[in-house]
């Protein structure tokens, strides 16, 4: 990770902030965002010197091949201050790496590494005063790139942007949380776009979420596309599953995300003396767990919530309910990484990155 780069970023500045505007112990999670971002064109075959500008609308053709083929990537980070005022990442090499993954897929240049970074660092320190202290406060910062030529031929385009944008956040809470196992729809097909994290895999998940919401569900853990017998993500999230004192997750795959949370929470168990079994899990397994009153958590790990534990799931017309545990391991994970992530704690990992 070339964290050390020198790259001059041209700033164009607000004439005036928002920030005197914002309640931020009232933040609804992605609706704010801060006075600036990130621009970076790319065009004749190369990407152009990018800048830093006011927050504000983007013009495109609506021939822009990104409204009719699809072609967004984006990553979801978050950046932290702490009691002295230094303001940290977590885990940055590995969304900048995922991101050039997701571009590849979807035949979008890759993005360079010392404009990713150096654009970050500046950005952020730029927009320092958004960060505010303490745990569960963060900036959530939204890396993205989109196809913008004009054109409505089907193939790749020839001209893209890349942008980040950064907005003030609060402890993430879902409330309770209970989930549909899916016995129809999935979220990733093998051989598809599972792995990247598409724009378009979010907008295909809307419409049997809404469905399982309806039954009085809040999220779906999806199955996979081939026989429906085996889980493979909660919602957003990747999913771990608790029977007995074994910690399980489904493997990585063309179909899973790689998520960033998901490693650290497998190495922390590990060091943690907690078992980690990574293998495909069946649905029957785990209804047979919890009958056996075996099955002790479920929980997704993602940026946003760090770690969210679903308290019961319902499949085939049947409901259950997980027993409620002292020293779960869904806190035990939660409380180390946010101590992390806050410079609240010893970081063994080398995960924070000082900005």
């Amino acid at each position: 990770m070339k964290n050390e780069v020198l790259l001059s970023i041209p700033i164009e500045k607000s004439a005036t902030s928002k920030i005197t505007n914002v309640d931020f112990e009232n933040l609804t999670f992605g609706s704010i965002f801060t006075d600036h971002m990130f621009v970076c064109d790319y065009k004749d075959g190369a990407w152009q010197t990018p800048q830093i500008v006011p927050y504000g609308p983007i013009e495109l053709e609506p021939s822009a091949r990104v409204f009719h083929y699809g072609q967004a990537v984006f990553e979801g980070m978050k950046a932290y201050k702490d009691e002295e005022d230094q303001i940290w990442l977590f885990r940055p090499d590995e969304n900048f790496k995922r991101i050039n993954k997701s571009s590849k897929r979807l035949a979008i240049p890759e993005f360079p590494e010392e404009f990713f970074f150096q654009g970050m660092k500046t950005l952020l320190q730029l927009e320092k005063d958004w960060i505010k202290k303490g745990i569960g406060n963060s900036l959530y910062i939204r890396p993205f790139v989109i196809a913008t030529q004009g054109s409505v031929l089907a193939s790749p385009a020839n001209e893209y942007r890349f942008m980040i944008i950064c907005s003030p956040a609060q402890a993430y809470y879902g409330g309770e949380v209970r989930v549909k196992i899916a016995e129809h729809y999935s979220r990733a097909a093998s051989g598809g776009v599972g792995a990247a994290k598409a724009a378009g895999n979010y907008a295909a998940q809307f419409y049997p979420t809404n469905l399982a919401k309806e039954e009085g569900y809040q999220q779906v853990i999806w199955t996979d596309a081939d026989t429906h017998e085996y889980l493979e993500e909660a919602g957003t999230m990747n999913v771990f599953f608790r029977i007995g004192d074994t910690l399980i997750t489904a493997p990585n795959d063309d179909k899973i995300l790689d998520g960033v949370t998901r490693k650290s929470v497998i190495a922390v168990a590990e060091r943690n003396g907690i078992k980690v079994e990574v293998r495909r899990i069946k649905v029957d397994e785990i209804v047979k767990a919890v009958k056996d009153g075996k099955l002790k958590e479920i929980f997704g790990s993602g940026t946003a919530a760090v770690i969210n534990p679903i308290l019961g799931f319902g499949y085939k017309g049947e409901k259950f309910e997980l027993p409620k545990i002292e020293n779960s391991y869904a806190n035990l994970f939660k409380e180390t990484i946010t101590k992390i992530q806050h410079n609240e704690a010893e970081d063994p990992y080398g995960w924070r990155y000082k900005v």
